[in-house]
């Protein structure tokens, strides 16, 4: 801490008032990563003990940026030292925007509208910038070449495939690895891979996106990174979806560099499948062997990625026994009770009304969340919808256009699914979510509601939904 207070006081001549360590956005990287504030500026502080990748940041970030990319500016370094600073781009990431205003496959237009933003400033990193970019600063591989790929396959052979207790031929299994390598190295790979290009690691300020966590990045296929996106496993979205905002990005980049979209098609789904079970090796070592289930809550979703490609896509070459495995991870009692802990539990959600006392807590189990939504704008105040309520469209409306309300929305679910999957995982049956405004008749009422459609899809999840003052009113 006091490295990066160090930076901040000197870069801008001005004490630190304020941290906030933010290492919860992480995911698994093993960086520290710290808010440093006072009235006048705010900056991120990152520490962390692999200076090679520090320096693939922080020069990646100013290439970058000498492209016009939106990426952060890189306030202050000291490699030395393992630490540097860059700008603040706030709290809201690409995922918690979808989140926050999606009911099951039916997401905002405002969203998708983003996603275009992002999937056409995509081509600019990997082909423009990409183009004159100093490969020799990756870390820890230059090109996503067949070392890599051998990584990230064996990650998911040791780390998923065995411990989730999935039976496989060795030998057949990694015939179809050099099969699959070998075709994926036939793509075109002079172009910047991004690497991690998922909805966590692009922030949204001011509805403008900017991107992050690139320090994984080096030269490889235009394929793999718009592969990460779209099926990016939590983010789960719908296959229409998906097929759109991939014409929207070969869109953009035939703007960039001639495309011949069949030779992309030939090679697309391969390297969806590869970056798939990349994140399902991911998901194995964080789950399985470090035992955060928060993790685990993603393979549902992988896995329904899966089934959608195996059913809907035929590569040109054969894998039977990857195949083979594939089936089985669909069939399999541990894998179904993976992101539900096997566990069924009953979440109770409520709005209510401060004045008129919280709602009781009828399990006697006690804790949960209560969370207080007085700070959000009140459509109460406004004559037209003083006899309407949470429910009603009008209200819906208002409502989902405040960014305000996103962003707390985002937070909630955030928390709220944590929880869920920790309590499934350690087989509690029961969890009391309530939501308190003044009236107990607008806010709290719209984010119960929207809390409840979030979750009513979610396996092993009975959802009871509660609106205290509504009852009484009605």
């Amino acid at each position: 801490m006091e490295r990066l207070r160090s930076l901040f006081e000197q870069h801008f001549r001005s004490p630190v008032e304020r941290t906030e360590e933010l290492g919860g956005q992480l995911g698994g990287s093993g960086r520290q990563i710290i808010r440093l504030a006072n009235d006048q500026f705010s900056a991120i502080g990152i520490v962390y003990e692999v200076r090679a990748e520090n320096h693939a940041f922080v020069e990646f970030s100013r290439h970058f940026r000498g492209h016009g990319l939106p990426v952060p500016e890189i306030y202050a370094v000291d490699l030395d030292r393992n630490t540097y600073l860059e700008e603040d781009l706030g709290d809201t990431t690409l995922y918690q925007f979808l989140a926050g205003n999606r009911v099951g496959e039916d997401i905002q237009p405002a969203v998708i509208d983003t996603y275009r933003q992002v999937v056409a400033m995509l081509p600019r990193f990997q082909a423009e910038a990409g183009r004159d970019l100093d490969y020799g600063l990756c870390y820890p591989r230059h090109s996503f070449d067949r070392q890599s790929i051998s990584w990230d396959l064996n990650y998911f052979k040791y780390y998923f495939l065995g411990p989730a207790g999935i039976p496989y031929d060795e030998q057949a299994l990694e015939d179809d690895f050099n099969r699959l390598t070998d075709f994926l190295l036939e793509a075109d790979r002079g172009y910047f891979l991004y690497r991690d290009f998922q909805s966590r690691n692009i922030m949204l300020r001011d509805g403008n996106p900017f991107f992050v966590d690139y320090q994984g990045g080096r030269k490889g296929a235009l394929q793999y990174d718009i592969a990460s996106l779209l099926y990016d496993a939590k983010a789960d979205l719908p296959p229409s979806v998906r097929e759109s905002l991939l014409e929207s990005y070969l869109d953009a980049l035939s703007g960039v560099i001639k495309v011949d979209r069949s030779d992309f098609m030939r090679h697309y789904y391969a390297y969806v499948y590869v970056r798939i079970l990349q994140a399902l090796g991911a998901y194995g070592f964080r789950g399985f062997f470090e035992r955060k289930p928060l993790f685990l809550a993603s393979v549902p979703y992988a896995l329904g990625n899966l089934r959608w490609l195996l059913q809907n896509v035929e590569l040109p070459i054969g894998l039977p026994a990857l195949t083979d495995s594939f089936e089985n991870m669909l069939v399999s009692e541990k894998l179904q009770g993976v992101g539900s802990g096997g566990a069924g539990i009953t979440v109770r959600v409520f709005s209510f009304s401060f004045h008129q006392g919280h709602p009781a807590d009828e399990t006697g189990h006690g804790g949960g969340f209560v969370f207080d939504v007085r700070n959000l704008p009140n459509p109460g105040r406004e004559e037209r919808y003083k006899d309407l309520t949470g429910k009603d469209q009008p209200v819906v409306d208002y409502l989902v256009q405040k960014e305000s309300v996103r962003e707390y929305f985002a937070h909630v679910t955030s928390l709220v699914d944590a929880s869920v999957a920790r309590y499934q995982q350690r087989g509690f049956k029961n969890l009391m979510v309530s939501f308190g405004c003044t009236g107990g008749q607008h806010r709290s009422v719209y984010l119960a509601e929207q809390l409840a459609k979030h979750l009513q899809n979610r396996k092993g999840v009975d959802v009871r939904l509660t609106h205290h003052n509504l009852e009484k009113m009605g």
